[in-house]
């Protein structure tokens, strides 16, 4: 007699996001990018197949950055002082979608063009984050969203003290954002209801829970991401959001990644050794149920893509 396996049934799933608009949709993107749909844990085929699998974005600046890691200038080169150049790079590594992050010696016509060129270099959809700076974020993102209206791009980071400008914009031109919480399940969930609650659809909105990297609190980061899960499969409505990260972001800050010179001879070589930071980090991350990972250096990139499509096709 044939073993039946036992199988979970879920009330919940996760809902559908699409990122970028094409020509057809009022855009001007090559593609769009969809992610979530997931009814189950992540990659238990047995049980349901992954519907949409996890986006790669990659991290770059409309400034070239005074505080990356030589490795990644490196790698990067000449572009790092050009935001259109950058993204064809980043495209031609592998990306699926384009972070570009502002920074605060920014002016608003200086976002608008750099968000604007980037928009023109590349065809894929494209995320923009503020410098991190409520009055900031606020000041640099509302004309971005009124020059890119029907782009259908994710403005960010909502947070719980500076969201009501950046979700008001977004719905009023089209746009998606991204909710970011500190590790907590039950802000998260906060955070998602105050955002639904100003009427942005609910397909149009990400949702960030914060991680640390490979070390430095991922494990507890990712405990946050299941539960997440969980309380969406079972139902929870404001639970229910894809979830983007940054292992590139948080791994590249760490002192196993930064230092190069007079660390123990067993950390062994130093881009070796960096880059196996970012990877792990967000390898731990997409098993955890993660739908965009935002990465920094192109051999990550390589190695998360080739081994998400090792776990849709297992």
């Amino acid at each position: 007699m044939p073993i039946e396996i036992p199988k979970d049934k879920w009330l919940g799933s996760i809902r559908t996001v699409t990122i970028g608009a094409t020509s057809a949709e009022g855009g001007t993107r090559a593609k769009t990018v969809t992610v979530g749909g997931g009814t189950t844990m992540p990659y238990l085929h047995f049980k349901a197949p992954t519907p949409n699998k996890p986006a790669i974005a990659i991290e770059i600046k409309s400034r070239k950055p005074t505080d990356w890691s030589p490795l990644l200038a490196e790698v990067w080169g000449e572009a790092m002082a050009d935001p259109a150049q950058w993204a064809k790079k980043a495209e031609e590594a592998g990306a699926d979608l384009i972070v570009l992050a502002l920074t605060v010696e920014d002016s608003p016509e200086d976002a608008v063009k750099a968000v604007k060129s980037v928009l023109g270099a590349t065809g894929l959809p494209l995320i923009v984050w503020g410098p991190g700076q409520a009055e900031k974020d606020n000041e640099l993102l509302v004309p971005v969203s009124e020059a890119t209206k029907g782009e259908k791009l994710v403005l960010g980071i909502c947070e719980d003290k500076n969201y009501r400008t950046i979700v008001a914009t977004a719905m009023a031109n089209g746009h998606l954002v991204q909710a970011r919480a500190p590790m907590d399940v039950n802000l998260s969930k906060q955070l998602n209801i105050l955002i639904s609650d100003m009427g942005m659809p609910k397909d149009r909105i990400l949702m960030d829970p914060t991680t640390g990297a490979l070390g430095y609190g991922m494990e507890y980061g990712y405990s946050v991401m299941e539960r997440l899960r969980l309380a969406a499969l079972q139902g929870d409505a404001m639970t229910q959001f894809p979830m983007i990260v940054t292992p590139g972001f948080e791994a590249w800050k760490t002192k196993e990644a930064k230092v190069g010179e007079g660390v123990p001879e067993a950390w062994g070589d130093w881009k070796a050794r960096a880059v196996n930071w970012e990877t792990l980090t967000a390898l731990a991350l997409v098993e955890s149920g993660a739908d965009i990972l935002v990465l920094r250096h192109p051999e990550s990139v390589k190695r998360v893509k080739d081994t998400i499509e090792e776990l849709i096709t297992a």
